[in-house]
């Protein structure tokens, strides 16, 4: 009975403990690959005044240095587009060579033909690519204007698609739930389907002109929203044979706490089930605080390690140390040990089984002892007053310390 039991857990994919990440093509922005075959990619956007080049170039700095690998800037005018010319001139002059992405909005067709000179890929928002003023009402779209809209969609579209072929430049399509167009409105209403099929009619156009650079996003304020548009894109483009990565994110999620559990719990989701190949985390906030925050989703889903991961009880009753106490020395003393896994655990009861997938573990045995862990095994004991020295000398002594800058 039991192997039977094994042999149907082994074959059923909801206890696969692995990540298997949905098929993609990969698409260069600048010097970094997006897709399946790569890390997932961590972005963010400045807030700074585009044609303010000194102030520009310094918040895309401030980014770089914080870890993010993608960074965009607004262009709402030609003038901010010729203004990025400048700023990747200075950030080379620094010796920063980040990848730029321009954000463009309404009627922008100008625009990103002028910024598509000096970045590595330009946004569009499809609901306000071709944006008429309101007036016309919702229930006054025949089929013959919207399919003009749709036509006048695709000229005005094709030769940016064209430049950015022969630039072999990369193109986001950037669906806004809070921004989708007239037309699409009526026809799908105010829903994920609308944002998808937003999408698609301008994925159609690119995929008629043999173009295949493009990352799609699908964000909205509202997390069950955001999810449901990002599986049916997924489904949607697996269906008809696109294969484009998708760019994650939680717009407008506000800041501090919630603002971050927001994001985490659109994010996180898709992640977990294979969806996405590069995330942004938009806080109210200064943008490099976001970066943290998009490596500790990745590195707790297991999909990036770009710090120590530190396994540690919520502490109770049996806690034979004062735990936070504990674990801030230990943080201190070993968080620029990026690889390892830390256990810090309060007792014997649960301390060596919860914390058997750690490098190192530090372990209440007895009151005012600690027993260090490497792996399974237990190495020996110290004093707690010695605990955290201790631990240094067992990863020195290991080869795994490295001094930190």
């Amino acid at each position: 009975m039991l192997q039977n039991i094994q042999e149907k857990v082994g074959t059923n994919s909801r206890f696969d403990t692995q990540i298997h990440r949905r098929p993609t093509r990969t698409v260069m922005v600048g010097n970094v690959p997006i897709g399946s075959e790569h890390p997932i990619v961590v972005q963010s956007m400045i807030n700074e005044d585009t044609l303010d080049i000194e102030k520009a170039a310094r918040g895309i700095c401030r980014l770089v240095d914080a870890g993010c690998e993608i960074v965009r800037v607004t262009t709402p005018s030609i003038a901010h587009a010729k203004a990025v010319g400048e700023i990747r001139s200075l950030l080379t002059q620094k010796g920063y060579q980040v990848p730029l992405v321009a954000d463009v909005h309404h009627n922008g067709i100008k625009i990103a033909m002028e910024v598509l000179n000096h970045v590595d890929k330009v946004r569009i928002n499809p609901g306000l690519f071709i944006f008429d003023k309101p007036g016309v009402k919702p229930n006054d779209f025949t089929t013959e204007e919207y399919e003009y809209i749709g036509e006048r969609i695709r000229t005005t579209f094709e030769p940016l698609v064209k430049k950015l072929k022969e630039q072999n430049k990369a193109l986001r399509i950037g669906v806004n739930h809070g921004s989708l167009a007239e037309r699409m409105l009526f026809t799908y209403g105010d829903t994920p389907q609308g944002m998808v099929e937003s999408a698609m009619e301008f994925i159609r156009i690119c995929h008629a002109l043999d173009f295949h650079n493009i990352i799609v996003s699908m964000k909205a304020s509202r997390t069950p929203i955001m999810l449901a548009a990002y599986r049916l894109m997924a489904h949607t483009m697996d269906k008809e044979g696109y294969h484009y990565p998708l760019h994650l994110g939680v717009t407008e999620a506000g800041d501090g706490d919630y603002g971050r559990i927001k994001s985490t719990a659109g994010i996180a989701p898709l992640l977990a089930d294979g969806i996405g190949d590069t995330i942004r985390v938009s806080l109210t906030e200064a943008p490099e605080k976001e970066i943290p925050v998009c490596y500790s989703i990745l590195q707790s889903l297991g999909l990036r390690k770009t710090m120590v991961e530190y396994v540690a009880c919520p502490s109770c009753g049996r806690t034979l140390f004062n735990l936070e106490e504990v674990l801030h020395k230990v943080r201190l003393a070993t968080s620029h040990l990026t690889g390892l896994d830390i256990a810090v655990m309060g007792c014997i009861v649960n301390g060596p089984g919860e914390m058997a997938d750690a490098d190192y573990g530090y372990v209440g045995k007895t009151p005012g002892i600690i027993s260090l862990y490497r792996g399974r095994e237990e190495i020996g004991k110290v004093p707690e007053s010695e605990g955290v020295t201790a631990l240094i000398e067992l990863i020195k002594e290991d080869g795994r310390w490295v001094d930190p800058v």
